[in-house]
């Protein structure tokens, strides 16, 4: 198994002149490391990989490599509609260091499953680096089945899935139908303890992003099967799984960050701040949480 645990979706700061903020990505990064995080994706969903010019995307990278210099895997998003354009990005993430790929599913086009089989086949014999999918039918409006899920399990190189599908059942699916060893991990927060106690491996979280350690805490304890502490610690920043999602991700997580001077409330259009209307709501997960003072 490739790795398991708590792995931050990590937001891209952004500066008020719409660049990517260095200074700010390297203290969430360094944040992340010392609060027990067990790896990080850079240029996810949450990195607004859709709005970042490829230059920037591969710099996002390469920066996060070199902040973490081999403390925790880092694990860099490169997935395409395009099976040549994907290619190419995963290439030019394993020679920034990446520690392996996310690949999200074709989006837009909606490939049947032979040919998501086929995409993925593409990649993988193309690029040696590991290689994670990632199915999230809810922005690809495809969803990759499980049993063409368990066929790209036996390629060596594709070492797992992020599903996103959002059910404990279809987590229990893939651990039944794929290969042995193969990695799988929920990318959806509200079922991420009960995935995690039912066999799930780990959790790829939005949620993370502003409670790195309980988090990174709640998740050990959930795959150890210790259901008691798990429900302990996830009982504070339950809220926070739904909450960030009020309106699209990232849009309330950029937003949280901010209220936590973490970073900028700066979003690439066409994505807006956090409508004030959702303001409190949120405030009030990260302060149940912990995240804020009251």
């Amino acid at each position: 198994m490739f790795h398991q645990g708590s792995m931050v979706a990590l937001a891209t700061p952004l500066s008020t002149d719409g660049k990517v903020d260095k200074p700010a990505l390297a203290d969430l990064v360094e944040w992340h490391v010392s609060e027990g995080t067990d790896a990080i994706v850079a240029v996810g969903t949450t990195g607004e990989s859709a709005t970042l010019t490829v230059p920037e995307h591969l710099a996002v990278i390469e920066q996060v490599v070199g902040l973490v210099n081999g403390r925790i895997p880092v694990i860099a998003g490169t997935g395409a509609n395009a099976t040549a354009e994907a290619i190419e990005l995963t290439e030019r993430a394993a020679g920034a260091g990446a520690d392996a790929c996310l690949l999200v599913t074709p989006y837009y086009n909606k490939p049947s499953q032979e040919g998501l089989i086929q995409h993925y086949t593409a990649i993988a014999n193309a690029v040696p680096i590991p290689q994670i999918l990632y199915n999230v039918p809810g922005r690809t409006a495809l969803d990759m089945l499980p049993e063409t899920s368990a066929t790209l399990s036996k390629i060596g190189n594709i070492v797992g899935i992020k599903e996103a599908f959002g059910t404990v059942e279809r987590i229990k699916t893939l651990l039944e139908l794929t290969e042995p060893g193969f990695m799988i991990v929920t990318g959806d927060d509200s079922t991420s303890m009960e995935s995690m106690l039912a066999g799930c491996h780990g959790d790829i979280s939005v949620t993370a992003n502003v409670v790195p350690k309980a988090m990174a805490d709640m998740c050990r304890a959930a795959i150890a099967g210790d259901r008691e502490t798990a429900e302990a610690i996830n009982a504070p920043i339950n809220d926070l799984h739904t909450d960030l999602f009020v309106e699209s991700n990232p849009i309330p997580v950029k937003w949280a960050l901010a209220e936590m001077g973490r970073c900028g409330h700066t979003l690439r259009l066409p994505l807006t701040p956090l409508a004030s209307d959702y303001h409190h709501r949120v405030k009030s997960a990260l302060v149940k949480a912990g995240a804020l003072p009251a």
